[in-house]
């Protein structure tokens, strides 16, 4: 399975602001970010920022789509199908593409506290972690839909780190389409999720006219 295995503190100096892809380690003052003060990534990186022009429109769409890949840890082939599948759907087509990429598995394990980042969550479901309706699911892209229940395995949860995590986990801090009962390590989903739903500083209107030229 595809996954982008270099730098991820690089992504976020690339964009220019944080994508918390090492979950605690990005509110730390270890965080790379913090101590290159958010320079572009390479050599020039420095002075590229104060040789930076007006960005072109081409140029903040790319980013942003950038940027909305590197979140969720998508490769360009599969954003693009997420992007097709948006389209399908009935609404707008941005907020659809935002709702399918926070309906992924990956996505709906880190938001339930399992992991403290995305690229953690994905590694959780790849090897072999949780249970979808009954069924042992290692596929990160998997679409969660509504009544659907996810489940740590019990083998697994004989593991060290489900037993720390357990002690973690916030019933109360959990999105509202989505529900955790915390000792049964179990949650459920309620609702397909809204834009009003995902936090992250993402302009989806961008994404629609780069896809769209």
């Amino acid at each position: 399975m595809a996954r982008y295995t270099g730098p991820v503190c690089k992504l976020c100096r690339r964009e220019g602001e944080k994508l918390f892809l090492k979950g605690q380690r990005c509110l730390s003052p270890k965080c790379p970010f913090e101590r290159d003060r958010g320079y572009p990534p390479g050599e020039h990186g420095r002075l590229a920022r104060f040789r930076r022009r007006r960005p072109s429109d081409y140029l903040r769409q790319l980013r942003e789509k950038q940027k909305a890949r590197r979140i969720y840890g998508v490769l360009e082939r599969q954003f693009r199908r997420f992007f097709r599948e948006a389209e399908r759907r009935p609404g707008l087509t941005g907020e659809n593409l935002l709702i399918v990429l926070e309906s992924r598995l990956d996505n709906v394990v880190y938001r339930l506290g399992f992991a403290d980042s995305r690229p953690q969550a994905r590694q959780l479901v790849q090897h072999g972690h949780f249970v979808v309706n009954g069924r042992r699911t290692n596929i990160p892209s998997y679409i969660v839909r509504p009544k659907d229940t996810i489940t740590v395995r019990e083998a697994s949860r004989r593991r060290t780190y489900f037993k720390d995590r357990a002690n973690q986990l916030d019933e109360g801090a959990v999105l509202d389409w989505l529900s955790l009962d915390a000792d049964a390590m179990t949650a459920r989903v309620l609702r397909l999720p809204a834009r009003e739903d995902v936090d992250t500083s993402l302009n989806e209107q961008l994404i629609v006219e780069y896809y769209s030229r």
